[in-house]
């Protein structure tokens, strides 16, 4: 049995349960592909995250990062939990805007921040917005003047850091289009542009390294960094930390092969580097934020589909084929992620072939699985994929003019439709003809 798996998954039927319920029942109740998000998994481990911070008895923020999966469910979710979020477009704001989260405890990023956007942000009384490059302090500048508004701000900083991951989410390193360099002197000019703006009540420093990271040292070297940045700039230019924002980034597991940290050690061992740092340079500990995605809703998130056609190429390999594929899921393709799965109406059943699980759509790089285990299988059978929570739903297309899934949230025995299966009439609705109508 796979090892994502324990007896306890198992119902009386034979079938594989998620947050309690039926996963075969949950694919023919509300269809394929399906998305599935374990409600008691998200808060449990962001409680975690929360516990360490009281532990080490720090002021902190816990800033989900919603880019990872959004929606007026998880926003709401969120807020139930006594969370920030952090947002990157006007579209994340407005969804959690209409969710009712509350917007002082909104972080916006991004590194092309529009004047609309920002001014959105500002008639909304965004929290914090943080500052990516010197544009957007003119701009945001421009936009306060104009609304006779102030507002908090913190500088992204480029520490100069690679993280061991994938080439296309290393963030923190200086070949990167976020942040100010801190090794050109680029953040020092950052600071005193914005320390001469009487409307900007900078609170902070943030850096954020990249994604899917399993090593401790990375974000220990940019927390130090950090610290020793912030003593540096108290003693040459009087400004003083309040907050240091260390991003995300902390590695899950995917396959057998991820052997990551649980994602609250990552964290103990920033809080514990701010603290003796801070100490060792004679600052007061600043109040330490996280930004979370991955790591609070992969684990939590399943994808469901129904397995169709089959090819077998002789003497090469054989293709399982399901309903769903890279427009619910890009990241194999993309980032040739890897992932698990198990066939749900028989999750114990004896393995006897390894075949490539294909997607439906026009792409020889459809392939959701290049190698996945599976028993005997059939047409109509339920594949569960695990983990696949974090980037997911939030980069689907409608690639095909397919429609995007539903989304479910599963809890204690009980589903809840959270987002509706698009169809085509939903495609058809923002169309329009040679005429313009």
């Amino acid at each position: 049995m796979n090892e994502q798996i324990s007896q306890s998954d198992i119902n009386s039927e034979g079938h594989l349960t998620i947050g309690g319920c039926d996963a075969v029942s949950l694919a023919h109740q509300f269809g394929t592909p399906l998305v599935v998000y374990d409600v008691n998994q998200i808060k449990s481990q962001i409680e975690h995250f929360q516990e360490v911070f009281k532990n080490n008895d720090v002021e902190y923020a816990v800033c989900y990062a919603s880019k990872a999966f959004a929606n007026t469910a998880m926003y709401q979710l969120v807020d139930s939990m006594d969370c920030h979020v952090d947002v990157v477009s006007a579209g994340e704001m407005s969804m959690a805007l209409h969710a009712g989260f509350p917007a002082e405890h909104m972080t916006f990023h991004g590194n092309n921040k529009s004047r609309a956007e920002l001014q959105m942000a500002i008639d909304n009384h965004v929290g914090v917005i943080a500052l990516d490059n010197f544009h957007e302090i003119d701009l945001l500048n421009e936009v306060l003047e104009s609304s006779d508004a102030k507002t908090k701000v913190m500088m992204r900083i480029t520490p100069g850091i690679s993280a061991h991951t994938h080439e296309f989410i290393q963030t923190g390193q200086v070949d990167s289009k976020f942040g100010f360099d801190l090794e050109s002197g680029e953040a020092e000019q950052a600071l005193q542009a914005v320390l001469k703006h009487p409307r900007m009540d900078l609170i902070g420093i943030h850096s954020h390294i990249g994604s899917q990271i399993f090593e401790l040292n990375g974000f220990e070297l940019a927390a130090e960094k950090l610290v020793q940045l912030a003593a540096d700039w108290k003693q040459r230019f009087e400004y003083e930390a309040r907050v240091i924002d260390v991003g995300g980034g902390f590695g899950i597991r995917y396959t057998e092969d991820d052997r990551p940290l649980q994602p609250e050690q990552f964290v103990d061992a920033i809080i514990k580097t701010i603290k003796q740092a801070s100490q060792a340079h004679g600052l007061t500990t600043p109040a330490v934020w996280i930004e979370p995605g991955r790591s609070i809703v992969g684990p939590a998130g399943y994808n469901l589909y129904t397995i169709g056609s089959r090819k077998d190429v002789k003497g090469i390999r054989s293709y399982v084929a399901v309903d769903g594929g890279m427009g619910d899921n890009i990241r194999p393709a993309l980032y040739e992620a890897k992932y698990e799965a198990v066939v749900a109406n028989r999750p114990e059943a004896e393995i006897v072939e390894h075949v490539h699980l294909a997607g439906k759509y026009c792409e020889s790089g459809d392939i959701l699985i290049d190698d996945l285990p599976l028993p005997e299988t059939h047409p109509g059978d339920v594949v569960v994929m695990f983990d696949t929570g974090a980037y997911g739903y939030s980069m689907a297309s409608n690639y095909n003019l397919n429609p995007k899934p539903a989304i479910v949230f599963v809890e204690d025995g009980k589903a809840t439709l959270v987002t509706r299966r698009e169809t085509p009439a939903d495609l058809e609705r923002l169309d329009f003809g040679l005429d313009g109508k």
